[in-house]
């Protein structure tokens, strides 16, 4: 990873003792467009580690039929660290390996499909970003989808076990293979394919996180359907809210924190999407479909919000 990556502001969730996985505690899901709550009592812990792990969305516990509502963290607000947000961001999915050939769960399409209609005048759900400007005085706006380019790397394999520096090369494959330059505006998108644990996912307790390499941001989104329920599947509507819910999370940070952790970030080191990860789960309407999503956090609200 380039040195240039800020990892000291952010510190990650403990995942159990002697290795063991912790899964956090149901979800709650809303059928409505909003949800909003006071902050309360923060529970979860953390403590340093060495890689910059960002966004890290953490597997949960319960199934559709006994999921809880869990209220947000107590970190207040989110506040502005002096670094840049994503304006006119351009998203690009990265199918790592040859075993995409093989997939048959839907998931190259149902990726493209969210992210072809992520952005467009549907929708809402994105635009909660809008509020979380930089120095420019400009936020994250949306002209149109947010999909840019999509390629199944099926040039070898995914490895099986993926390092972290992995997933960056990987990322940075694909910069080049759009023949793109990368830059602060831009999303990497690096989803391996089913039987791979990048970076020891699932053992390691989480879903999904994002990072800066210094050129690009980029996320290691797993096959999280092999998480079943722990990342999100059948969560909301069918086996792979949890594509949509996860990346979704991943996806909203990297606009307001494209280099971690210099743009919007709570005084606890959360993101806009950790702070209402797993809460108040429903859907929104895309001209491309309809998928599960969480709320992420909206200062403007001061709670989580479904749309703007």
């Amino acid at each position: 990873m380039s040195s240039s990556r800020r990892g000291s502001r952010w510190t990650r969730r403990l995942m159990g003792l002697a290795g063991a996985v912790a899964l956090l505690g149901g979800l709650g899901v809303a059928t409505g467009v909003t949800a909003s709550a006071a902050p309360a009592a923060h529970t979860h812990h953390r403590t340093a580690h060495p890689h910059g792990r960002f966004g890290v969305v953490p597997m949960h516990s319960g199934t559709a039929a006994t999921k809880t509502h869990r209220a947000p963290a107590a970190a207040g607000n989110l506040i502005y660290n002096g670094g840049p947000v994503q304006h006119n961001v351009s998203v690009y999915l990265i199918f790592w390996g040859s075993q995409w050939d093989s997939d048959g769960n839907g998931v190259q399409s149902y990726m493209q499909n969210l992210f072809g209609g992520l952005g467009t005048g549907s929708d809402t759900w994105s635009t909660v970003t809008s509020q979380y400007t930089d120095n420019s005085g400009s936020g994250p706006s949306f002209n149109g989808a947010v999909l840019a380019g999509s390629w199944v790397d099926d040039s070898g394999a995914a490895p099986q076990a993926a390092s972290q520096q992995d997933i960056a090369n990987e990322a940075e494959n694909g910069v080049q293979h759009f023949g793109i330059n990368g830059g602060t505006d831009v999303q990497m998108v690096v989803l391996s394919p089913s039987g791979t644990n990048p970076d020891n996912f699932p053992n390691a307790g989480f879903c999904a996180w994002h990072d800066w390499d210094g050129n690009v941001s980029y996320t290691n989104m797993p096959y999280v359907l092999d998480a079943g329920n722990g990342c999100g599947a059948g969560s909301v509507q069918s086996q792979l809210d949890g594509f949509s819910i996860v990346e979704g999370h991943e996806y909203a940070e990297s606009l307001t924190d494209p280099q971690p952790s210099s743009g919007w970030v709570a005084s606890d080191g959360e993101e806009n999407g950790d702070l209402c990860a797993w809460q108040n789960l429903g859907t929104i309407n895309l001209p491309t479909g309809t998928f599960a999503m969480q709320p992420t956090w909206s200062n403007a609200a001061g709670g989580c919000a479904m749309s703007s």
